[in-house]
């Protein structure tokens, strides 16, 4: 399977399309409400997500579409879910609403519970991401140029650039990073929100993002493939890769790398 396989080009067009939606709403005075689960939620989140949910499903009827702004199948039914398109309309809604640019459109393809293809577009920075797994190619595309993402190599550093969430911190992450010095004395830390902080890694700007602390399913999807087709790696604490459609679509802690290939298991504080 190939991304071209999938309509890239189209599948671009509407992460594009999705992105103007937004950019209507950021421009006016808009109002923001709140979810059951006391999160916020704006007009340009169900705006992007009806442009998202008409466009695939006019590129590929058959294939099931999951959006954080849909009503959940049960799980009854997306278990026997081999292939589905996973999305988050607007990922950064805090970021939307602070008005810092750094909001993205997520649309991941789904394929036996590993994501294989993810687009990400960053509408207020004119950037997009792509990430195809199976042909483990990755690429930005700005300003009308579309150059090539590689995650930077970590062999003989001792520097480290770690990325951190803008709106959401903790103690214990402090602590990991107080931890995470002692390994590694050379240590930035780039605050950024959301989706944008994997695609940093896959843009070679960043090394290490660990993420102690609540995410779903479909915040991560899309970026989880552009930093896997870049060399780089999501993984459990425990080492394993993030498992996609499970029954509880919330994600474990995680560890994102810009280089899968370096032996990060052995480098690492513990985090449990």
């Amino acid at each position: 399977m190939t991304a071209m396989d999938f309509s890239l080009p189209a599948l671009t067009e509407i992460v594009d399309a999705a992105g103007q939606a937004i950019l209507e709403v950021y421009r006016s005075d808009f109002q923001v409400r709140r979810k059951s689960d006391q999160s916020p939620l704006t007009q340009a989140d169900l705006a992007a997500h009806r442009v998202i949910d008409e466009g695939l499903g006019e590129l590929h009827p058959r294939l099931p579409i999951f959006s954080e702004e849909s009503v959940p199948p049960p799980y009854a039914e997306r278990r026997r879910w081999r292939r589905y398109w996973l999305v988050d309309p607007l990922d950064g809604t805090r970021e939307f609403i602070n008005r810092n640019g750094e909001f993205t459109v997520n649309i991941a393809l789904i394929e036996d519970g590993r994501a294989r293809l993810g687009v990400v577009g960053a509408p207020c920075l004119n950037q997009l991401f792509i990430g195809d797994v199976a042909d483990r190619r990755a690429e930005k595309r700005e300003g009308g140029k579309s150059t090539p993402l590689s995650g930077r190599r970590m062999t003989h550093r001792q520097s480290l650039t770690v990325v951190a969430s803008r709106s959401h911190g903790s103690e214990r992450l402090q602590r990991y990073l107080n931890a995470l010095a002692e390994t590694f004395p050379d240590l930035k830390r780039r605050a950024l929100g959301s989706s944008l902080k994997l695609c940093l890694l896959a843009d070679g700007q960043a090394d290490l993002y660990p993420r102690l602390g609540p995410t779903s399913e479909w915040d991560i999807a899309a970026a989880d493939a552009v930093i896997s087709a870049a060399g780089g790696a999501v993984r459990q604490l425990n080492g394993e890769p993030l498992a996609y459609n499970k029954a509880d679509v919330l994600n474990p802690d995680f560890i994102a790398v810009a280089d899968a290939s370096f032996p990060w298991q052995e480098r690492l504080p513990n985090a449990f």
